[in-house]
C-alpha cells in the first residue's frame, strides 16, 4: 500500500469524480485508475462503484475511508516533525554532566549553545561518570561532559579543560596555615567520603601513586550538600575539583607531592551518527574558549 494510492483514494472521495481527482492531484485519469485498483486489490475488495456519471463509495470503502485519512494525517505530522527536526525547530538533547563538576565552565557554555538553538530541549541527566557512559553506551544519552582517568574503547572523548584537585576543611584548621597540601599530610585526617567522587574509586590513575595514608572514614554519602555541611561543621575534610562551588566556613588548598588533577571531556559514542542538535552541540564545544578558574 503506496500513500499515493491513498492520496488518489480519498481524493476522489472528496470530487466523487475521477476527471476532478486525477486534475486535483496532477496525474492522468488512467494513472489515477490504476492506482486505485491496485489499492482495492490490496485490500480485497471495491473501494468505489462507478455508474455512468456518478461515483458512489461502496461499503468497503467507506469502513476504510477513516483508517486510510488517519494514515494520511499520521504521515505529514511524521514528515512535519521531521522538517522541524532537521531545521533545528525542534532540537532534542539528552545530555549528562558528571555530578562532581562543578557549574563554573558548563553554564557559560550551556547559554550559548541555547543561543545557537532556541528551540533546544535539553534533557540533563546528573549521575557519577561510570553511570553516564553506560547510559552513553546504551543510547539513552546523545554525549555527556565526563571527567574520568579512561574511557572503553568505544567512546571518545574530546578534552576541554583540566582542573586540579583541593583539599576541603573547616576554619581554623592546621591546613589552613599552608599555601599548598603535600599529600603525606594526610596521614591520620579524619576524611569524609563523597560516594561518587571519582578520585576516590580512581586515586591511582589520577595521582599515580596509592590511596594516602591511614585516613578515619567516619561517614560516607552521595549527598554533597552534606559533605559541605560536615566540613563547615569540624567534623572532617574531604577531597574536592577546584571548581566545585562550596559553602561558607569552608576552606580550601591545592593538593601537592603528588598535585592531582582531572581533564573533564565531551564524551560520545564513536561512530554513532549526529543529530542536527548534536552536531551544533560539538561544534561549538570545539569553538568555545574554556577558560581558567583560579583555584584555591
Amino acid at each position: 500500500m503506496e500513500m499515493s494510492q491513498i492520496r488518489y483514494f480519498l481524493a476522489v472521495c472528496e470530487s466523487l469524480n475521477f476527471t476532478k481527482a486525477a486534475e486535483h492531484c496532477n496525474v492522468s485519469q488512467p494513472s489515477l485508475t490504476r492506482a486505485i485498483q491496485k489499492l482495492e486489490e490490496e485490500l480485497g475488495g471495491q473501494l468505489l462503484r462507478r455508474e455512468r456519471a456518478r461515483t458512489h463509495l461502496t461499503d468497503l470503502g467507506r469502513l476504510m475511508r477513516p483508517h486510510l485519512e488517519r494514515l494520511i494525517a499520521a504521515g505529514e505530522a511524521a514528515r512535519s516533525e521531521a522538517d522541524s527536526y532537521q531545521s533545528l525547530e525542534t532540537a532534542p538533547l539528552r545530555l549528562g554532566v558528571m555530578c562532581t563538576l562543578g557549574s563554573a565552565y558548563l553554564v557559560s557554555f550551556f547559554e550559548r549553545l541555547h543561543r545557537a538553538i532556541p528551540a533546544a530541549e535539553m534533557q540533563l541527566r546528573d549521575a557519577s561518570g561510570n553511570e553516564l557512559i553506560e547510559d552513553l553506551m546504551a543510547g539513552e544519552l546523545d554525549v555527556a561532559f565526563i571527567g574520568m582517568p579512561r574511557y572503553p574503547e568505544r567512546m571518545h572523548a574530546q578534552p576541554l579543560y583540566a582542573e586540579r584537585y583541593v583539599i576541603s576543611f573547616p576554619k581554623g584548621h592546621r591546613f589552613e596555615r599552608m599555601n599548598a597540601v603535600p599529600m603525606r599530610e594526610m596521614e591520620g585526617e579524619t576524611y569524609l567520603l563523597r560516594a561518587n567522587c571519582e578520585l576516590a574509586t580512581n586515586f591511582e590513575e589520577f595521582a599515580g601513586c596509592p590511596w594516602p595514608y591511614n585516613m578515619t572514614i567516619p561517614y560516607e554519602t552521595e549527598r554533597e550538600d552534606w559533605i559541605q555541611c560536615m566540613i563547615a561543621a569540624g567534623m572532617g575534610c574531604a577531597f574536592m575539583p577546584e571548581t566545585m562551588p562550596v559553602l561558607p566556613g569552608i576552606c580550601q588548598r591545592v593538593l601537592t607531592d603528588p598535585e592531582v588533577e582531572r581533564t573533564t571531556s565531551l564524551v560520545t559514542v564513536a561512530g554513532r551518527r549526529y543529530s542536527p542538535a548534536l552536531k551544533v552541540l560539538v561544534n561549538l564545544v570545539s569553538s568555545h574558549e574554556w577558560r581558567s578558574v583560579p583555584g584555591p
